[in-house]
């Protein structure tokens, strides 16, 4: 249902005004060669099929044959090229672009610097001069072209950027699309000769094309959420959406204060989420010399961690609870850190515990009490054991059994998982088409298991990829089918695709889910390419319901993500995906109404769209940890500690497991 809100006089305008502007839609990736200008060339193919006038202008290929296919019949307006230190620039011709008036134009390289006779000094502001004239435009950036972005990359890979747009380019984009790709499909690309190399060959290292990854998922991720807080404020929504994380440390102006903020630190890092510190004061008397010493002291932390922090008005112990839970509805908290209470039992029933007061109050949140063992052990923090670096490791002979675990790593197939964040994002499609670009270059793959949902895009696809035969189980008299493991293992193909990794096989098979049969395959020797969507992790399973309202029963432990070699998002916007479901592309006609109305609406589709960002960050970040890098986003994390989680047989236990692992 619509949001019946009377809308102001300024929106109404400003929905006017865009009627006459043009959309411009952003794609962004790590770096070049992440398949940027494919996507955004096949998008105007796909346009124009449709009926859409679509031309071309100042389109980068660089001669890549994938790319250069998908040029097709696409028109092009020629560019204005110019020449500066003996290479070549092209500009968009905007007087021949205005003559043509097409309804879409694409145009490569947004943080473009123009020649210095041109009508505008850069492409971002030729564009905008397009959208002005109610002309649609389709374009390029990467991750380290962004003003902010830009430091952070040099900092970590060194990177050298020589032309820049401003930090807050994205808001003007009525659609940005993440092009996700992994390290691997870059530096194979760059061994095949589709990515040329110029005086950066630092960035195309695995460590900080990784690093690049992570920029650009979480960037992406930044500005999802965003949508998705203006979209909850559209529709009085209050609390935690359960797609990001806000960790909210309640601290006094005493010398454990500090303490309970780096604690908060440390989790708002590990979860990649924000960081608020509060603190209750009476506001009536002055504080002491010793709080005022230690209110200085925190106001720098704070300060140097760059989180927010504010003052709440003591009223009460009483109320202290009601405050917080009250602060915490407002800024979407999903975690509070605090200290342990040192007051008696007696002192408890008299003034009330804070605790449990909070913990009856709050929903959705969890509660952090941070050990002080100072009055018995002399301590300040939880202790943890911290692993010594051992130099010497690299000559020590390796033992029987770290020969034959290593061996049996060698033997192993290939495993990648493509991931998204709802049904019908393109996961199976591009699955397939990696598999037929490999069979291109001789490589044998077969399909082992395929469900195209009747998707015509999807089906034309499979092209000369070979099918392996499903077998029949009969239970109860009736004739199901499900993945031969056994054929595909006797077949031996190189590379096999399977579909759907958290489906649960048909009764009578030898393993009751699909990805017990995957890591068969991969045990045999054969790489595997697979599909599934971010709702099935077992430990995100809690924020879905959450999100959605549906407890997903087919779920992945997520230990089998971690070992897959490759992890990489198909990411689409919710709008793109809702017009894909009313087309008939994802379910048939007749369910369409009810999916918009329930998983496919669009608060959800937002919040699984950023939760799927940030997944794969932070899957980013722990690979870029065990490289032993010292520059992932979220930091070194040193500290070995061991995580007690205590449950009994209520139906919750499996939930605090899961907590317990976030």
């Amino acid at each position: 249902m619509e949001n019946f809100r009377r809308k102001t006089p300024e929106e109404i305008l400003h929905s006017i005004s865009k009627l006459h502007r043009g959309t411009l839609k952003i794609y962004i990736g790590p770096v070049s060669g992440s398949g940027k200008t494919y996507h955004m060339l096949r998008e105007g193919n796909a346009l124009k099929q449709q009926g859409i006038d679509v031309v071309i202008c100042a389109v980068s290929t660089l001669q890549r044959p994938e790319t250069v296919e998908q040029l097709g019949d696409l028109e092009r307006v020629p560019s204005i090229h110019w020449h500066h230190g003996g290479i070549e620039y092209k500009d968009l011709n905007l007087d021949a672009l205005l003559e043509r008036n097409p309804e879409v134009v694409l145009v490569d390289g947004l943080a473009h610097r123009n020649r210095p006779d041109a009508q505008f000094p850069t492409r971002l502001d030729d564009i905008k001069f397009l959208l002005s004239h109610d002309i649609s435009v389709i374009t390029t950036v990467n991750v380290y072209e962004l003003e902010g972005y830009t430091e952070i990359a040099q900092k970590l890979t060194g990177i050298e950027v020589g032309h820049t747009v401003p930090a807050d380019t994205l808001e003007l984009a009525d659609e940005v699309r993440l092009i996700d790709v992994t390290p691997e499909a870059i530096l194979n690309r760059l061994a095949e000769g589709h990515v040329k190399v110029n005086k950066d060959t630092t960035v195309f290292k695995r460590g900080n094309l990784g690093v690049l990854r992570e920029l650009a998922l979480r960037l992406v991720a930044e500005d999802v959420n965003e949508t998705l807080n203006e979209h909850r404020e559209e529709l009085g929504l209050i609390g935690p959406s359960g797609a990001t994380e806000h960790i909210l440390v309640s601290a006094q102006y005493h010398w454990n204060g500090s303490i309970y903020v780096r604690r908060g630190q440390q989790i708002a890092k590990r979860l990649g989420g924000d960081l608020s510190v509060v603190t209750f004061r009476n506001f009536k008397k002055p504080l002491s010399k010793e709080a005022a010493t230690f209110c200085r002291s925190m106001m720098k932390l704070v300060e140097k961690i760059g989180c927010e922090f504010e003052e709440l008005p003591f009223q009460s112990r009483r109320s202290i609870a009601d405050q917080l839970v009250k602060y915490a509805a407002q800024h979407n908290v999903t975690r509070i850190v605090m200290g342990h209470s040192k007051h008696t039992r007696w002192q408890e029933l008299w003034h009330g515990s804070v605790v449990n007061r909070l913990l009856k109050k709050t929903r959705n949140i969890d509660v952090f009490l941070v050990a002080d063992r100072a009055e018995y052990e002399g301590e300040r923090i939880l202790p943890a054991r911290i692993k010594p670096s051992q130099e010497s490791d690299k000559y020590r002979r390796l033992s029987e059994q770290e020969v034959a675990e290593k061996i049996h790593k060698i033997k192993r197939g290939k495993f990648k998982v493509y991931i998204g964040a709802a049904p019908g994002v393109g996961k199976t499609y591009t699955m397939l088409r990696e598999g037929n670009d490999l069979l291109k270059k001789g490589v044998d793959v077969r399909i082992g298991l395929l469900e195209t949902h009747n998707r015509k895009e999807t089906i034309a696809q499979t092209g000369c990829l070979e099918f392996i035969p499903r077998q029949s189980n009969v239970y109860q008299g009736v004739t199901l089918e499900e993945m031969d493991t056994e054929a595909i293992i006797r077949s031996c193909p190189e590379v096999v695709l399977i579909d759907e990794l958290a489906h649960t096989n048909v009764p009578g098979s030898k393993n009751r889910k699909r990805f017990e049969d995957v890591l068969e395959i991969l045990e045999a020797g054969i790489s595997v390419i697979t599909t599934v969507n971010v709702q099935h992790l077992e430990s995100l399973n809690d924020a879905v319901e959450q999100i959605t309202g549906i407890r997903v029963r087919e779920t992945v432990p997520d230990s089998i993500l971690r070992m897959a070699d490759e992890v990489q998002l198909i990411d689409v916007s919710p709008e793109a995906l809702q017009q894909r479901m009313r087309e008939g592309k994802i379910y048939a006609m007749a369910k369409v109404d009810q999916a918009l109305n329930h998983f496919f609406k669009t608060g959800n589709l937002i919040a699984l769209r950023e939760l799927a960002l940030r997944e794969i960050a932070d899957d980013v970040d722990e690979r870029l940890e065990s490289l032993e890098r010292k520059s992932s986003l979220r930091g070194p994390w040193r500290r070995k500690e061991v995580i007690f989680v205590c449950v009994n047989s209520t139906p919750h236990a499996d939930r605090l497991i899961r907590r317990g692992f976030r």
